[in-house]
């Protein structure tokens, strides 16, 4: 477990915090849009299954969710932001090892956005709960991936099917919402006025998730349409 330790000890990171946070942001949203849809045709891993080293490292990260959770609610910002970029870190090396030692995996292609999404809901909801950011916003992030989860269920449902892969509106919405998470922790742990960014950072990410909710949407419904 971390421990909280004075803020003046880590005054020498601040002026690293902001490319930190960044850097985390981006290796997170790498693989994580499992959750849109574009219909073509899957690229089938080269390991259908087994339990290989990056996917031991995916469900590490799965782990430190629960962690960040708890570190955001007692306002421990600075054990929160370390999770955080253990979070982003351990992305980067599961991907690396996966492609650099030919590790891809069946359980990986699911397990790998499985961790990232579980990620950003849960700092979102927590972070709305201690007053860091607004409720509207928490509600629209988890609502979308709601949403499509539900749409892709249903046209499993009425035999229908929808293949997953992202659009590009996606990863944009991810990165965003991963990068604004991020620096709102980073701007706590080291004390960091971010001013007018926050508000800033939650129009782009308020946008973005409705540009990708409507077009997941439009495409659901050309998709059920045709």
């Amino acid at each position: 477990m971390f421990s909280l330790l004075p803020i003046h000890r880590f005054g020498h990171f601040g002026s690293a915090a902001a490319n930190a946070t960044l850097k985390c942001g981006f290796h997170l949203c790498r693989h994580a849009l499992a959750l849109g849809s574009v219909l073509k045709e899957p690229s089938l891993p080269k390991n259908p299954a087994g339990m290989t080293l990056p996917n031991i490292i995916t469900i590490g990260r799965l782990f430190l969710v629960p962690l960040v959770i708890v570190m955001i609610v007692n306002t421990r910002w600075q054990a929160a932001f370390i999770i955080f970029v253990l979070a982003g870190v351990s992305d980067a090396i599961d991907g690396f090892i996966a492609k650099r030692f030919n590790m891809t995996s069946e359980l990986g292609a699911y397990l790998d956005p499985m961790a990232d999404k579980a990620l950003i809901v849960s700092i979102y909801i927590t972070l709305a709960m201690v007053g860091a950011i607004p409720s509207w916003l928490a509600i629209l992030v988890v609502s979308r991936d709601v949403m499509i989860v539900s749409a892709v269920l249903l046209s499993w449902v009425m035999a229908r099917p929808v293949v997953i892969a992202p659009f590009v509106v996606s990863k944009l919405n991810t990165a965003a919402q991963l990068i604004f998470a991020a620096l709102l922790l980073g701007s706590r742990a080291f004390g960091l006025d971010l001013g007018s960014a926050v508000d800033v950072g939650q129009l782009v990410v308020a946008v973005l998730t409705l540009g990708s909710m409507t077009a997941y949407l439009a495409f659901w419904l050309r998709h059920m349409a045709a």
